[in-house]
């Protein structure tokens, strides 16, 4: 093998002989096997590592060198707050715990992997604009770089819609100070979308559901009172976190294709890049992840990066949900009618609307599948056959589907979090992909959901 693979005894003496390699399994351990030859396939992956691939594509192991695989592999990992510490859930209920790299979890009757037969096309941005500004609104631009105009149906691009209340203006406030309140608001349940440091009408809108939410009134320039209320409620907002093993080992796949027909090729749509992965877990703008860690190889296990500390998942029991178009949000209801949270989302457009009324929740699945029927979704590239897209953060749907009782529509995740809000969807209702997991864990089939104008 291209790779000088030892058997397990060998590789315990690595501890004695730093200047070799270990073989690390996605989950951050050392193989505790040798594969045969025949099982597995040696490949060279996005960072330059040689890797061992089995037979079906899925990752069994990194090539890392053994002294920094053993000086850092005692840091301690980050909890990730969307996992089931196994006391349960204010309902009393058990969940089997889900993150992005932890398919097949489960709510109410779901298959594990269950796929979803039928999904809208992807959202776009309005043509000539870009979300780029200092702010976080839209200006005009040339059209975006990475914008795929042939993957969409060419008449469904429609202006968007202008919320209904101006941004609420901040007093010379830093990114630092901005992401301080964007921080506090997610945590209070009142998400802002991506933590991108910015003002812009995401944050304005998630000021006024923290406020119904709490009953409160939410001076954003008043930074001090913020920054001790985040001290009370798990710490400061900006944190330092040591990049483990597995953070490095992924499994990441080089590029996410946009010819659906390369997409149903791959084992799974993976993240890219252990920033990709990160910033999903801590909430944030990938941009603003690289840019609060300058000159970082986030790919070394053992660096230490600054990242945002989101806090606890929101937890409760979700009765009613309420999907506003016009200020495109989602607002989550509990028993009593209280408001429990509220999430920024992209919602239909005026080619293809959203349902209108009330429909409700018929199943929830998590890490699901995408089958791609050109007779009922739309013509994308030359692709004129049904094909099975797999499952993963960067799926069409992102890590969530919440089907609703409206044959074709949904709630569900996304793969560019940070463009929720900011762009219209295609009929259904687009989350970031750990807003879209929180939901998912507080709701049940039977609940409502209402879409007003």
């Amino acid at each position: 093998m291209a790779i000088a693979a030892a058997d397990a005894e060998a590789q315990q003496r690595y501890r004695r002989y730093q200047s070799e390699t270990v073989l690390v399994t996605p989950e951050g351990s050392i193989l505790d096997f040798m594969p045969e030859e025949s099982e597995v396939m040696v490949r060279i992956d996005s960072r330059g590592r040689r890797v061992l691939i089995d037979n079906y594509g899925n990752l069994v192991a990194t090539e890392m060198p053994a002294d920094v695989y053993f000086a850092r592999n005692e840091q301690p990992r980050y909890e990730d707050p969307y996992r089931d510490n196994g006391e349960g859930f204010d309902n009393g209920e058990s969940f089997d715990g889900f993150d992005a790299r932890d398919p097949g979890t489960i709510t109410g009757t779901v298959p594990r992997h269950g796929d979803v037969t039928r999904l809208p096309l992807e959202e776009q941005s309005l043509p000539g604009f870009e979300n780029d500004n200092a702010d976080g609104e839209l200006q005009n631009t040339a059209p975006a770089d990475n914008q795929d105009v042939t993957s969409l149906d060419p008449q469904a691009t429609q202006p968007t819609v202008q919320d209904t209340e101006p941004a609420i203006v901040l007093n010379n406030k830093s990114r630092a100070e901005i992401t301080a309140l964007q921080v506090f608001l997610d945590r209070e349940g009142a998400s802002p979308g991506v933590i991108d440091g910015k003002m812009g009408m995401n944050v304005t809108k998630s000021i006024r559901a923290f406020e119904k939410i709490s009953g409160e009134t939410l001076d954003p320039n008043d930074t001090e009172a913020i920054l001790e209320r985040l001290r009370l409620s798990g710490g400061m907002p900006i944190i330092s976190y040591t990049i483990t093993p597995a953070d490095a080992a992924g499994p990441y796949v080089a590029e996410i294709p946009e010819d659906y027909a390369h997409k149903a090729l791959l084992p799974r749509l993976s993240f890219t890049s252990t920033t990709e992965m990160l910033a999903e877990r801590f909430h944030m703008d990938e941009a603003y992840l690289k840019e609060l860690n300058p000159g970082i190889d986030f790919s070394i296990p053992g660096t230490i990066v600054k990242v945002v500390n989101p806090g606890e998942a929101r937890t409760g029991i979700v009765a009613r949900i309420v999907a506003d178009k016009g200020r495109k949000q989602v607002l989550a209801y509990g028993e009593a009618g209280e408001l429990i949270a509220a999430y920024p989302a992209s919602i239909g457009s005026s080619d293809t609307p959203s349902p209108s009324g009330t429909v409700t929740v018929e199943r929830i699945a998590l890490d699901p599948g995408y089958t791609y029927n050109p007779k009922i979704n739309f013509q994308q590239g030359s692709n004129d056959k049904i094909l099975e897209i797999p499952p993963g953060p960067n799926g069409p749907v992102g890590t969530v589907w919440i089907a609703l009782s409206k044959p074709t529509y949904g709630i569900h995740g996304t793969p560019e979090p940070s463009k929720i809000g900011r762009t219209q969807s295609h009929g259904c209702i687009r989350l970031t992909n750990w807003d879209a997991t929180e939901l998912a864990k507080m709701v049940k089939p039977g609940v409502t959901v209402e879409f007003i104008e």
